[in-house]
């Protein structure tokens, strides 16, 4: 392993079981596995680095999740193709999953950058991006 690679993400999230199913099949399209799972979490893991989602405490569910706020903004994802983000695009859609900057969809922050962003329930965004 090399020195400064990310380890692992924690998110806490405001429904784990909204959060798993929206996040377990998209990051099992990434290739990533199941990792570990108990009462409050569940995490996925590709080679030596892994993605927790952990049920917030009740007690901070009071102020939702806002990217423009102090703290992450958005996790952005490589894709091995553009044909893969147009793909996994098709598949959000028919889940229903809010893809964002639609009207400039895969081209919103420029020609060179092929990518589909999108959120989750807490509205956390997330970017596929095409090489």
């Amino acid at each position: 392993m090399s020195k400064g690679f990310i380890h692992h993400i924690e998110l806490n999230v405001s429904n784990l079981n909204r959060t798993v199913d929206f996040w377990g099949w998209f990051l099992e399209e990434m290739n990533y596995e199941p990792f570990q799972e108990w009462e409050c979490g569940k995490s996925w893991r590709l080679d030596d680095m892994y993605i927790v989602f952990v049920q917030a405490e009740t007690r901070y569910l009071d102020i939702p999740y806002h990217r423009g706020r102090v703290g992450l903004n958005h996790l952005a994802f490589h894709a091995i193709s553009s044909h893969q983000v147009d793909e996994i695009t098709r598949k959000f859609r028919d889940r229903g999953v809010t893809i964002l900057y639609a009207d400039k969809h895969p081209f919103a922050v420029g020609k060179e950058h092929y990518a589909v962003y999108f959120e989750d329930q807490d509205r956390m965004k997330a970017e596929l991006v095409a090489p």
